[in-house]
C-alpha cells in the first residue's frame, strides 16, 4: 500500500530533528521524511509555554558521537559556553567530586534554528503548528498520525511506513498506543521529578567556586535544599547562569512536613538563588537569545528507558522513551545517542521492507549496547540516594568514593564502592554501617543488571522471559530502598 512518507517523526525538538538528520544521512537523502511539531518554526521543540526548559548541559563526548556518525556539528551561538566538567558538592560543601569531563552549555532557544537549517538542507520536510492526537492503525500496525492543523483549522492526517515518537515524556501517542506491544504506556509518578530553573544575568558578589564557577557545572546534593534531587548552578558565561533544582515529590512533601513549611517549587528555587553568596542582583535573561525562555518548570523522568522501544511501525526516542539519566535527569546526551542510532535503524528497516516489531528490534539492542545497559543500575542507585540523610551523604562522599568510583561516574556508570570493604571495622556509627551495606548491595545489584541488559533478547519472542527476570531484580532492589 502506498504511504505519504517513508518516515514521519512526531516532535521537532532536539531528538526529533537529530533522528531526521540521521535518517537522511544514512539513506543518502533517498527517503521521504516528514517532521511534525506543534510549535511555529520560530519556536520548534518548545517544551511548555515557559519555553525550552532544560538544564542545557551536555557532554562533549555525546556531541562528538553524533558528529562522528552523521557529520552534524554544533558551534556558536547554539553552543553558548564550554565547561571543563561537573563538580558535585556534599551538603556540608567539604567534599567536591569532579566528573564527566568536557562539555557544553547549549542555548536551547537558538539550537532549533541550527537543527532546522541542517534538516531542510538535507531535504527533510518540516511542518509547523500541527497538534497530533493519535496514531493511525491498520492490522495491529502503526501506519500514520492524525491531529489538527492549528493554522488552517483542518484535520491533519498522513501515513508512513514508520512513525518515530519524539513528543516528550507525556507523549499521548505512547500513552494511548492502541496495538499489541511490549512498550510500557505510562510512567509511575515516583519516577518523575519536578524541576525548574532560571536563566539569569547577575553581578559577582564574591569568589566562591563551590557556588559558581565559570569553568564547571556545579551540583549541590542536599536533602533539605532539594529533597530526593539536587540543585544546580550551570555557567552560561562569566556572569550568566542556568540555576535551578529538581525534587522528588514524595521526598519534597516529607521534607515540608518535617520542617513545618509549605513552599511550592518556585519558592524553593527562589530561596536557593537567594542563598547563593556569589549571585547578586539576578536579572532574567531577556535578550533575543533567551526570549521567552528565562524561567520555567517541567517534569523529567528518572528511571531506566522504556523496557521496549519498538512496536509494529513505531519507535520511541528521547524523553518519550524516558531516556534521561536516572541519576541526574540529564536528557540531552542519551537523546543524541538514541536519535543518531534510531535514524540509522529506521532507514535499515524501511529499506528492507520490514518495519514490524521484529524488523525494528535491533534498535533496542543498539541503544542498550551504547548507553542503555547502565540505566537500571543507576535507577537503583538513585533510589538509594533518595533515602539518605545529609549526614550520610557527607560521610559517604568523604569516605566511600575512590578514584575508580569517580572514573565510573565520569563514564555515566555506577560506582563500585570497593573502599567499603577495605574500611571494614573503622566505619563509625550504625547509620554509616547501614550505608556501607546499602552501597555494597547497590554495587552488586548493578553488576547483575548490567549483565542482564547485555543479554537483552535478540528477537521479540525472548522479551517476556527477559522482562520477567528484570522485574524480579528491580522488585527486590526497590523493596530495599522504599
Amino acid at each position: 500500500m502506498k504511504r505519504d512518507y517513508d518516515i514521519i517523526i512526531a516532535g521537532g525538538g532536539l531528538a526529533g530533528l537529530i533522528v531526521a538528520s540521521s535518517a537522511a544521512y544514512y539513506s543518502k537523502q533517498s527517503l521521504k521524511i516528514l517532521v511534525i511539531d506543534r510549535n511555529p518554526f520560530s519556536q520548534l521543540g518548545k517544551k511548555t509555554v515557559s519555553g525550552w526548559v532544560c538544564g542545557d548541559a551536555v557532554g562533549k563526548n555525546t556531541v562528538d558521537y553524533m558528529k562522528d556518525r552523521i557529520k552534524i556539528s554544533w558551534g556558536h551561538p547554539e553552543i553558548e559556553h564550554p565547561v571543563k566538567g561537573v563538580i558535585a558538592y556534599s551538603p556540608d560543601h567539604e567534599t567536591g567530586i569532579s566528573f564527566d569531563g568536557e562539555g557544553y552549555i547549549l542555548n536551547r532557544r537558538l539550537l532549533p534554528k541550527r537543527q532546522y537549517d541542517d534538516a531542510t538542507k538535507a531535504g527533510i520536510e518540516v511542518r509547523e503548528r500541527i497538534a497530533l492526537r493519535s496514531l493511525i492503525i491498520e492490522d495491529n500496525t502503526v501506519v500514520g498520525v492524525e491531529g489538527d492543523d492549528l493554522d488552517n483549522k483542518t484535520v491533519f492526517k498522513k501515513t508512513a511506513k514508520l512513525v518515530v515518537d519524539c513528543t516528550g515524556v507525556t507523549s499521548v501517542l505512547r500513552t494511548n498506543l492502541p496495538i499489541k506491544s511490549f512498550i510500557q504506556r505510562r510512567i509511575d509518578r515516583d519516577d518523575l521529578e519536578a524541576t525548574g530553573r532560571y536563566i539569569y544575568n547577575f553581578d559577582l558578589a564574591n569568589d566562591d567556586k563551590t557556588y559558581f564557577d565559570p569553568d564547571y557545572c556545579i551540583i549541590h546534593l542536599d536533602q533539605k535544599l532539594a529533597p530526593g534531587g539536587y540543585g544546580w548552578v550551570f555557567p552560561k558565561g562569566k556572569s550568566k547562569v542556568n540555576i535551578g533544582l529538581g525534587v522528588q515529590q514524595k521526598a519534597f512533601e516529607a521534607r515540608n512536613k518535617e520542617m513545618g513549611v509549605r513552599p511550592d517549587l518556585k519558592t524553593l528555587i527562589d530561596e536557593y538563588v537567594e542563598a547563593n553568596p556569589v549571585v547578586e542582583n539576578p536579572r532574567l535573561a531577556d535578550g533575543t537569545e533567551d526570549d521567552g525562555n528565562a524561567w520555567g518548570t517541567w517534569q523529567v523522568s528518572v528511571r531506566r528507558q522504556n523496557d521496549c522501544l519498538v512496536a509494529n511501525g513505531y519507535m520511541l526516542v528521547g524523553d518519550s522513551a524516558w531516556m534521561p539519566k536516572p541519576l541526574d535527569a540529564g536528557g540531552i546526551g542519551p537523546a543524541i545517542i538514541a536519535a543518531t542510532i534510531a535514524g540509522k535503524d529506521a532507514v535499515g528497516a524501511v529499506q528492507s521492507g520490514d518495519t514490524s516489531e521484529k524488523g525494528l528490534w535491533q534498535y533496542n539492542k543498539h541503544f542498550i549496547n551504547d548507553y542503555g545497559y547502565k540505566t537500571a543500575g543507576l535507577e537503583v542507585f538513585r533510589r538509594m540516594l533518595q533515602g539518605l540523610t545529609n549526614e550520610q551523604i557527607n560521610y559517604g562522599m568523604k569516605h566511600f568514593l575512590s578514584k575508580m568510583d569517580i572514573d565510573k561516574i565520569t563514564k555515566g556508570e555506577h560506582p563500585e564502592f570497593s573502599t567499603v570493604d577495605k574500611l571494614g571495622m573503622i566505619i563509625r556509627g550504625a547509620m554509616n554501617k547501614k550505608l556501607a551495606e546499602d552501597l555494597r548491595y547497590c554495587a552488586n545489584m548493578n553488576k547483575t543488571l548490567v549483565d542482564h541488559y547485555y543479554n537483552y533478547p535478540d528477537a521479540p519472542e525472548g522479551f517476556p522471559e527477559w522482562n520477567k527476570k528484570l522485574q524480579a531484580h528491580l522488585s527486590e532492589a526497590f523493596a530495599r530502598y522504599k
